[in-house]
This record gives structure tokens, sequence and C-alpha cells, in this order.
């Protein structure tokens, strides 16, 4: 396995960025990965060093790259529910700042520098994201469909901003796609509506409820942490990519 810590440049400056991918001398399909709010950080690189293991060369950009290099604050080894009110206090102005606008512009720029990679294949590549990083994902993904051939979202708020924003961020989408939601983020009428919602798009995924999750159950590094939840966004993700992917 080879890592490198790489700078992406995008219209506002240059993006800190980890890279996980094979050390077999092949080029592989990429995958643009999101982190969550907390940014790059061991975990991060750990599940992308994971992702990469199954043959795919995986970019992780520093989401908050204004506001300075990864990490832009500074975290406890483990996240726990007593020190992330302290950390969200320092991380809402961060994702406040992160509008639409720059969200799309740095989309632009992540996937021109992924598909240029002398490690990446030619073809489609997918994009995957956790929490905050699962909206990002889908929008790449609704704002490049002749390029993003799947999508996957983990806890992420990809209805957060309403119906009729909902339905404009799925119109153009083609990706397949793959929504793991937590139990304490979706009720199953919510779900229903969600799911309602990508039918009348004509979207081609799979959105679940993952049992007994709270919002993050991904990250090892969270009190959120559910060993059941990360093994399940494992078995959904790897046929996604393997089904999209594997021609390229």
């Amino acid at each position: 396995m080879s890592t490198k810590m790489l700078h992406i440049p995008t219209a506002d400056g240059r993006a800190d960025a980890f890279a996980a991918f094979p050390d077999d001398g092949e080029r592989h399909p990429g995958v643009l990965m999101y982190a969550d709010g907390f940014g790059i950080r061991p975990v991060l690189r750990e599940m992308a060093c994971e992702l990469a293991g199954h043959g795919y060369y995986v970019l992780v950009p520093n989401l908050f790259y204004r506001h300075g290099p990864a990490p832009v604050i500074e975290l406890p080894e483990h996240i726990g529910d007593e020190v992330r009110p302290a950390v969200f206090a320092q991380l809402m102005p961060l994702i406040e700042a992160h509008t639409a606008e720059r969200v799309l512009s740095d989309a632009t720029a992540y996937l021109k520098f992924l598909t240029t990679r002398p490690e990446v294949s030619a073809g489609p590549v997918a994009v995957t994201g956790y929490c905050i990083g699962g909206l990002l994902a889908m929008r790449t993904a609704t704002a490049h469909p002749g390029q993003v051939a799947a999508v996957a979202g983990f806890h992420g708020p990809v209805g957060a901003d309403g119906p009729d924003a909902l339905h404009r961020l799925l119109s153009t989408l083609t990706a397949q796609v793959h929504l793991g939601h937590a139990e304490t983020d979706l009720t199953p009428e919510a779900l229903g509506e969600l799911n309602q919602a990508l039918d009348a798009a004509g979207v081609d995924y799979t959105s679940e409820i993952y049992p007994g999750t709270v919002h993050g159950f991904t990250m090892s590094d969270t009190d959120a942490f559910d060993p059941a939840g990360l093994q399940r966004h494992w078995d959904r993700l790897l046929p996604l990519l393997d089904r999209t992917l594997a021609g390229s």
C-alpha cells in the first residue's frame, strides 16, 4: 500500500489531501472520499487505506483548506461526548463558510486532480462521504453526471435542505447510489419520503437505516462508533464500486 500527502490546485488556492492506493504499479479506478466534519485524521486514513486495499485509488481532500492544513482544529485521539460541544463550536464556522458555491468549485478541482493521477485508470470514478461529506458526495455526483458512476453517503444529511432542494439535487443524478442512514438521523417516515424522491427522480439506488446506529457510526474514534454498522457500510460500498467501476 502506498500513501501520499498531496496538494490539489483549486480556484481559491491549494487543498491538502491524503491519497492511498495499491503499490503494484498498475492503474486503478479513482474514488473521491469526503471526510466527516472532523476532517482528515488517523481513522480517515485507515478507512482510505482499507478501501485502497480492494483495488482503488482513494483521494481524501481537506474540506476546510481555506482555513489551514489538516487538522484545521486540534482534535483529541478520541472524540467523546464530553468534548463534542467544544469541538463543534470550532467546526461550525468552518462548515457554515463552506458554501454550495465553494463545494461545487472544489468538487470540480478534486475530480480533475483525481482523474489525472498517473495511478488512476481511465473511465468513471466514484464518490463517497461521511456525515456532511455524504451531502458533498451527492452534490458532486449531481454536478458531474457523466463522470461519477457511483455515490455513497453514510449518516449524511442528504435531505437536510428540504424537499425542494432534495428534488433539485436529484434531478441530474445518473450515478448508482447507496445511502446508509443512522437510526437516530431518520425516522421510517422520513426514510420513506427520501426514497420516494429517489424513485421519482429515476435514481438507481439503495437507501436504508442501519439498525441500532447513531449519527457517526462509521467513525471508530467517536462514541458513536458501531462495529456492525461499519461492517454493513463495507458490505454495501464494496459491491457498489465493483458493479460500477469494474471495467475502469
